[in-house]
């Protein structure tokens, strides 16, 4: 599904604790749209038979730490937004069937990342402060149709990274979240009215393209809430 607008309705839903930490999550974003898509196996594959000193970039333990907070940043999002929804009783039936897995998969991303970071002896990001929209828990229709947006919006995240990660171990759990982001996507376009397979390759955005989107909801640093907003869980991962 084309990302038609912002997945918060332009209004910003992720406020950092400190600007260092909101300027390394926008860094990541930017480069996004650097990265190759998963499903162009051709170009991976190619460049992944070249010597690590002919490729464009060798990444170090250091970038990949830097990756993978930017990763959990986004899982920490949706964990996030999903508890708020299902708490909401907004599902019922094969709705709620469906989203109730999701929301324990992003909870387990959570779990994996942070571990990842720790054993490559890194500091996991800190969660931030989640303040939505007040009309985003109020219904079904919108609620579905925000998840769906920043669903996608995740899958590129993923895909425009892994080829930007050095450890081969790292890469492995990279890639199979990002399978699995895929498939939420999927699922929560058919529950939208979607496509939940429109392309038999997936889109790439480019640096600023992605900027473009994710910009919106990124507030300021600061730890209070703005007025009008719903905050989301307690502060700590």
């Amino acid at each position: 599904m084309a990302q038609e607008k912002s997945p918060f309705g332009g209004q910003p839903v992720i406020r950092f604790a400190t600007e260092v930490d909101r300027r390394s999550f926008m860094k990541w974003a930017g480069l996004v749209g650097a990265g190759t898509s998963l499903a162009v196996a051709g170009v991976a594959c190619s460049d992944a038979k070249k010597p690590r000193a002919a490729r464009d970039e060798s990444p170090a333990p250091t970038q990949d730490v830097e990756i993978l907070n930017f990763a959990l940043t986004l899982e920490l999002l949706e964990a996030d937004f999903y508890d708020r929804g299902l708490k909401a009783n907004l599902l019922t039936g094969r709705d709620l069937e469906l989203v109730t897995p999701i929301k324990a998969h992003e909870d387990a991303h959570v779990s994996a990342i942070t571990a990842t970071v720790q054993k490559l002896g890194g500091t996991p990001a800190a969660r931030p402060t989640f303040v939505y929209p007040d009309a985003t828990f109020k219904d079904r229709a919108t609620f579905l149709a925000t998840a769906a947006r920043f669903e996608n919006l995740g899958v590129t995240a993923y895909h425009g990274q892994v080829t930007r990660i050095g450890s081969k171990e790292v890469l492995a759990a990279a890639a199979s979240i990002a399978g699995v982001e895929s498939r939420h996507a999927a699922i929560l376009a058919d529950l939208t009215g979607g496509k939940p397979f429109p392309a038999p390759v997936e889109a790439k955005l480019d640096k600023e393209a992605v900027l473009q989107e994710v910009k919106p909801f990124i507030g300021a640093s600061s730890t209070a809430s703005p007025a009008g907003g719903t905050p989301g869980g307690e502060e700590g991962n």
